[in-house]
């Protein structure tokens, strides 16, 4: 079984100028994987017109926030609303800057029987980015997710097709005020999406591990900033899972 067989499509928000690294990396990993997708690029800084903010943001987040991150947040709605137009259950959806824990498909196939069992409306964060995980003690034998009240970043995550549709529903009526991953923290405060994390994780996100730059981040790659991150990465995955994560629902 692969992401070909699966009734799953993928897509990854990516910058149309100025990231061509990081496409080109993307293709050559993704291709490594066995994982079909589709770039999203449409959201370019230069084709955000008042009418489009008017559509998609609230004023106060469409004039505070900088272009490349308002960028960024479109091509998120983009690729939902073309996840959409397709006629799949699942939606897998990436940043350009994956870096893939192990074999993702095998790491797919493990979660794809547990994900079929969840109820419609949940989005499912598989990766790391935050350092946040269940503890020790809130983890079981032969069970992968985990129940949450908040997400992990916006770096990769899986959505059903009801999910998509309430939060698309929520952007055209209420327009969305925040970034991607805060986004979705609100639509589970309001009750419309369940969160669930995958455990363990199969992503984490090359901007903030210190191998890439990010469109939407000032810090730039760096050695410094890769030993830094592999040694958070190392005491949280460790010793923070000695103590119960408040984020976990019960």
């Amino acid at each position: 079984m692969s992401l070909y067989d699966l009734p799953i499509k993928t897509y990854v928000v990516h910058a149309k100028t100025g990231y061509e690294y990081h496409g080109e990396r993307v293709v050559k990993l993704f291709k490594e994987q066995k994982i079909p997708f589709e770039f999203v690029l449409d959201g370019t800084p230069e084709s955000i017109t008042e009418e489009i903010k008017r559509k998609y943001f609230r004023k106060e987040f469409a004039k505070q926030t900088r272009l490349g991150s308002l960028s960024c947040t479109l091509n998120h709605i983009y690729a939902m609303e073309r996840f959409l137009e397709s006629g799949e259950k699942l939606g897998l959806f990436f940043e350009d800057d994956p870096c893939f824990l192990g074999d993702f498909q095998k790491g797919i196939k493990k979660l794809y029987p547990h994900i079929t069992n969840l109820e419609s409306n949940f989005i499912i964060s598989l990766e790391n980015t935050s350092l946040t995980f269940p503890s020790y003690w809130q983890t079981k034998k032969g069970k992968f997710l985990y129940e949450a009240k908040r997400g992990r970043m916006a770096g990769a995550y899986l959505m059903d097709r009801s999910g998509v549709e309430k939060t698309m529903d929520f952007v055209y009526r209420e327009r969305c005020g925040n970034l991607p991953d805060w986004l979705h923290n609100e639509l589970v405060e309001k009750g419309i999406l369940k969160m669930y994390w995958a455990q363990p994780p199969i992503i984490e996100q090359g901007s903030h591990n210190g191998i890439l730059s990010s469109s939407i981040s000032s810090k730039a790659k760096s050695q410094k900033r890769i030993i830094r991150w592999k040694l958070r990465r190392l005491i949280k995955t460790i010793f923070g899972r000695l103590f119960n994560q408040k984020r976990i629902i019960k």
